[in-house]
């Protein structure tokens, strides 16, 4: 009987199948070996998470590769059956995984030597060397073992296929041939979907290259898991983001702007060895707060919704005039936490982001701070994790561990663990954590489809949009956060940092809805003895936290950033850059713009110190996409 099965149409895709993950391990073998110098040795005890991590990859290149043949493989008709359809499946599955999946791959070997990055969309659609085809040849002939190797593989996959093995249904001729055969492409087609997205929770976002951090803390060997063609199809759409204009010659650029930081002499505040707390707040825009806004809520009923929060702004450094720097949560986790913006492509999710960089967490943890990430949702989902291990992070908390001490009755249905429990599970995890440490905590509980626990449905404000009750939700989940954990003595010692990701998609002031309006968000410090206090009245920008928080606690070494320390550099741009179809900054003064392919440039209200910050805004972009062309985000380049 199994050896039946093993002949059905079915078994012999999965066999087809399995062999190709034989193929791509092989491959990466090859891969490790042609740059063991620069990923250095492999030990036993991280074999494991690189395996899983592989897996995950490959699935994902497998069925980019060959969903149309999984799909023309099971197609529930007799045509299947024909010797020129096979015939012309068999040419497919050679073919295109020759060429796709084995070619690529062992090409990315020697690419990977010379750029430190796999091979990318950026290479098929702007490479513009007339000579292409000949470089390809000389690179074949010095790499001839490789191209032993490919021909070897694809006689692997040729042998492989079982051509010869005739293939038999199972399924009689009539009806239920054809309504087994739809049952099974429909599964298939399912699994196809979650393997090519990475899963099919609601919680989880299309796989990215940033999500191999998950499975090890070095970038380099985050490429050793990494696979083709998921690293072509997966930057399609910011292939070429590293282009850029030069507006200034290399000796004029850091004149203008520059990311690299000079630690201060003395700090305006000298907060050292405290430990540090950010709260990234999911979709707490500014027009939530009667504090921020009070104009808003002059003469309603409901005088804003995060009455709690606005307390301790009262109390804290409020940064008054904080802005984003862009619109998506995955945006926000390396403007905050890495001093990184994104532009015309989310950083994380550009191939350049594994390169070298030293952000806010791995320049605390070798200072001795333990570092944290906490999320409520699954491990790995929506790629908060994967960003958090990439910047430094050593311990990632999710949901399984929630649930582990918890149990599962705390799952919202739809993203994660209620904010409110998992506030209160991350205090106690803290309380058991040595001291200093930094942690992180992302907030999910005011996102769409803005639901809150059902004791809380009648007691909560309703407000005026539908994310108002969300948002009097995780006011109040802070409020019980601070009441059980106050009086602990790590409580004490921390600075906690309040920041919103984005505005919400939920908009009630018709300023908010549109530039800079629409960027305007809840951000602020708070230390429970008072230390720092205070209004900023000047722009701030969610790249300012880390440069800040780093001036606070009593940094010593040049750093970068794109932010400033609002305390100790008065002498940089007080600006919040973004971009949106073209370059964007709101200033002190007003709003300045510029666009790349046009050419064009605004500035309002105009003024030479508004062509001063133009400029600058022209060198930061520079800047940018320079260290995105060297894949390298540290001080010392």
């Amino acid at each position: 009987m199994l050896s039946r099965l093993l002949r059905t149409p079915l078994g012999m895709l999965v066999r087809r199948i399995v062999l190709l993950y034989v193929v791509l391990m092989l491959c990466r073998v090859a891969f490790w070996i042609y740059n063991a110098a620069q990923l250095g040795p492999l030990t036993w005890s991280e074999l494991g998470d690189l395996f899983i991590g592989a897996l995950r990859f490959d699935t994902v290149s497998v069925v980019y590769a060959d969903g149309l043949f999984i799909l023309l493989s099971l197609l529930p008709l007799h045509l299947r059956e024909r010797t020129w359809y096979r015939r012309m499946l068999r040419i497919y599955y050679v073919a295109v995984n020759s060429l796709a999946v084995v070619a690529v791959n062992l090409a990315d070997a020697v690419y990977f030597r010379y750029t430190q990055k796999r091979f990318t969309a950026d290479e098929i659609f702007f490479a513009d060397n007339d000579n292409s085809l000949q470089l390809a040849g000389k690179f074949m002939a010095e790499n001839w073992p490789l191209v032993a190797v490919w021909l070897l593989l694809t006689l692997l996959l040729a042998a492989g296929y079982g051509r010869k093995v005739r293939e038999e249904s199972l399924l009689r001729r009539g009806w239920p041939y054809y309504a087994g055969g739809t049952a099974i492409l429909a599964l298939a087609a399912g699994l196809s979907i979650a393997g090519a997205r990475g899963g099919m929770t609601r919680m989880t976002r299309p796989i990215t290259l940033s999500n191999a951090t998950l499975y090890t803390a070095d970038n380099g060997k985050a490429n050793l898991i990494l696979s083709n063609p998921f690293c072509i199809l997966r930057t399609i759409e910011g292939g070429g983001s590293s282009r850029y204009r030069k507006y200034f010659s290399d000796e004029e650029l850091p004149r203008r702007f520059t990311p690299i930081h000079q630690p201060a002499d003395s700090a305006a505040v000298d907060l050292s060895g405290r430990n540090v707390v950010v709260f990234i707040m999911e979709s707490m825009s500014a027009e939530h707060s009667a504090h921020l806004r009070p104009d808003l809520y002059a003469g309603r009923e409901e005088q804003g919704f995060t009455p709690f929060l606005d307390s301790l702004m009262r109390n804290g450094l409020c940064f008054e005039r904080m802005y984003a720097n862009g619109t998506r949560s995955i945006q926000a986790m390396p403007s905050i936490l890495g001093s990184i913006p994104s532009f015309r492509t989310p950083f994380v999710l550009m191939p350049q982001s594994l390169g070298a960089s030293r952000q806010l967490p791995a320049i605390l943890a070798d200072r001795g701070y333990a570092t944290a990430f906490f999320c409520g949702s699954e491990h790995g989902s929506m790629g908060f994790g994967a960003y958090a291990r990439s910047a430094g992070v050593e311990r990632l908390v999710s949901r399984e561990d929630y649930e582990q001490k918890h149990g599962k009755g705390d799952f919202d249905g739809y993203w994660g663990i209620w904010d409110e429990p998992f506030l209160q599970f991350m205090g106690e995890e803290l309380s058991a954590t040595a001291e200093p440490f930094f942690a992180t905590l992302f907030t999910l509980s005011s996102h769409h489809p803005f639901v809150v626990p059902e004791q809380y449905a009648a007691t909560l404000p309703a407000g005026y949009t539908k994310i108002h009750k969300g948002v009097a939700y995780d006011d109040m989940a802070f409020r019980r956060f601070f009441e059980r954990f106050g009086r602990e003595e790590w409580f004490r010692r921390t600075i906690f940092v309040f920041v919103a990701d984005h505005v919400s998609s939920e908009k009630f002031d018709p300023a908010t809805r549109e530039y800079p309006g629409n960027m305007h968000i809840i951000g602020f410090l708070y230390t429970p003895d008072g230390a720092l206090h205070g209004r900023i009245g000047e722009v701030s920008q969610q790249l300012d936290i880390m440069p800040t928080l780093l001036g606070l606690t009593g940094n010593r070494e040049p750093y970068f950033a794109f932010g400033r320390d609002v305390l100790n550099e008065p002498e940089r741009p007080h600006w919040s850059v973004s971009y949106d179809g073209m370059f964007r900054a709101v200033t002190d003064g007003g709003v300045i713009a510029f666009d790349e392919e046009r050419d064009a440039a605004a500035c309002e209200p105009a003024g030479s110190q508004a062509d001063s910050l133009l400029s600058q805004f022209r060198a930061l972009v520079q800047q940018y996409y320079t260290r995105i062309e060297r894949k390298n985000y540290t001080a010392h380049d």
